[in-house]
């Protein structure tokens, strides 16, 4: 899309509804920012500051280690519920794991979610890749191209469940059965509330391209991001459809960059190594959303690009970030209200000089 069509830089905050959110080490300045009353604060500090959504991870249980690395968590969709509640202009995301909710539940859930919050929640639809988490439940990983499958069917269902008269969708698929499928209230967005997905195999690919209106993804540097993007977009082009891209970065800055770099160290050098190779080895099993990280370098953010440095130097690398091809950040914090408020006085300014955001 030309630069002059392009809409602004999307700010958006990875909540930490999930304890040890998100580095995996034992340093963490905040260990309690997990709770509800906490996250609403964050919510309501994010809104002050000029972002424009919040974003929830979905977890049934922790990766062990010293930390239990996100072992204590507040399901997303009675959060979202809380946190509309508390809120009055920023956007609110819940995250569902297919196999775990049925599709009309979901879209029920969905239709009185956005309601609550007068037309601003949207959701974050996860094939599911934990065998840990699913085994649990006694619920065994689908191949991962039949898991893709299912997802179609479960995004499918849920448009039609919202933009159909209700009690007119029907559905048959060898994972669901909907017959005269009725949600009232539908949601309040038209056509239906956004919908996002994290996954980069080709399968999630193509599966954003023509269903989906975000894919959030996770470069190895600010220098892949261009393919990345390009790839995304053009994909959606195909079918006459336009998709964004958020990236997920872990911004942290001090007075200097070499008390910054310090940080990041710190964290680095308390890496939970138990629970990041848990981490990693979950991965490798069950998903392609990232890959080539070393342990020390998960441990950052569980992934996420590093923008780190000085307020200024933060600020150019999301305007960079911006003019490689993302359309919005899911940024990660070490200390998430301080730096949130922080990111509105001392980096949301510079964006907005440097013509980046509204």
């Amino acid at each position: 899309m030309p630069e002059s069509e392009r809409e602004p830089f999307q700010l958006g905050i990875f909540m930490p509804n999930c304890s040890h959110a998100y580095c995996i080490s034992s340093y963490k300045p905040e260990p309690d920012d997990w709770t509800y009353e906490s996250n609403k604060n964050i919510a309501q500090a994010a809104e002050t500051a000029g972002f424009d959504f919040l974003f929830p991870v979905s977890r049934w249980r922790g990766f062990g280690g010293e930390t239990n690395y996100l072992g204590t968590s507040l399901e997303t969709m009675t959060w979202a519920a809380a946190i509309l509640a508390a809120t009055h202009t920023i956007r609110v995301y819940s995250t569902v794991h297919v196999p775990v909710f049925h599709p009309l539940v979901a879209a029920k859930m969905g239709g009185t979610l956005d309601h609550i919050g007068q037309g601003r929640w949207g959701i974050n639809i996860v094939s599911g890749w934990s065998a840990t988490e699913f085994g649990m439940m006694g619920i065994e990983l689908l191949p991962h191209a039949e898991r893709y499958q299912r997802t179609t069917a479960f995004i499918e269902i849920l448009k039609g469940l919202w933009t159909q008269e209700p009690g007119s969708f029907t559905h048959v698929s060898p994972w669901y059965q909907i017959t005269d499928g009725y949600v009232m209230p539908q949601p309040m967005q038209q056509p239906h509330p956004p919908i996002v997905n994290a996954g980069t195999s080709d399968a999630a690919r193509d599966l954003v391209a023509r269903l989906c209106d975000w894919a959030f993804i996770a470069p190895p540097s600010a220098e892949a991001t261009p393919d990345m993007a390009d790839d995304f977009k053009q994909r959606a082009q195909a079918y006459s459809r336009q998709v964004r891209c958020a990236g997920m970065p872990f911004v942290l800055w001090r007075e200097t960059e070499k008390e910054a770099q310090a940080e990041v160290q710190r964290i680095m050098d308390q890496t939970d190594m138990v629970a990041a190779q848990n981490w990693a080895s979950g991965l490798s099993i069950g998903s392609e959303s990232m890959s080539g990280f070393s342990l020390k370098m998960l441990a950052l953010g569980a992934g996420a690009l590093p923008v780190v440095g000085t307020a200024y130097q933060v600020a150019e690398q999301l305007a960079r970030l911006y003019e490689l091809g993302m359309d919005g950040v899911l940024i990660e914090f070490l200390h998430y209200y301080d730096d949130t408020v922080r990111f509105g006085k001392e980096i949301v300014p510079l964006l907005r000089q440097m013509g980046v955001v509204a």
